[in-house]
């Protein structure tokens, strides 16, 4: 669909997704996190190690979102970290909570399992893609699968 000028027209659903996180006061992080295009310059293109924090950041049977980075991990049992992008594969969110054993995107209610990034309620179509996670001298560090 293009709008008058040729140029293609914003969806009703980026529309509403993006209002709805302006409002919710994420104004320039979340707007970026909203756009379905997978060419979004705030992706992580490098498949270099990223120090993300201590472990003790991360609770057992949660997890933490590393915003910035576009990562969320989680400790599903004592000394078990997973990794996982932080883009909701529905629309492309950025998840925002790591609550009673799942990852949680703010904008469809997508939830994901903290073990292994399925899918536990939509409209998410798929997991979470995996990262390889390590924890060193009490530090975590991801790296892309």
């Amino acid at each position: 669909m293009t709008d008058t000028t040729g140029q293609p027209a914003t969806s009703r659903r980026t529309l509403l997704c993006c209002g709805a996180a302006v409002l919710a006061g994420g104004a320039g992080l979340t707007v970026a996190g909203c756009s379905p295009s997978s060419s979004s310059g705030n992706q992580k293109t490098s498949s270099a190690p990223v120090q993300v924090g201590p472990a003790s950041d991360v609770p057992v049977g949660g997890g933490k979102v590393y915003r910035d980075q576009r990562i969320v991990v989680t400790q599903p049992t004592a000394g078990q970290y997973k990794a996982f992008s932080a883009r909701c594969t529905h629309a492309g969110c950025v998840v925002d909570t790591v609550a009673g054993g799942t990852i949680q995107c703010p904008c469809h209610g997508s939830r994901f399992a903290i073990a292994d990034g399925s899918v536990a309620d939509g409209p998410a179509p798929s997991p979470l893609p995996a990262y390889t996670v390590v924890e060193q001298n009490g530090q975590l560090t991801v790296t892309e699968s």
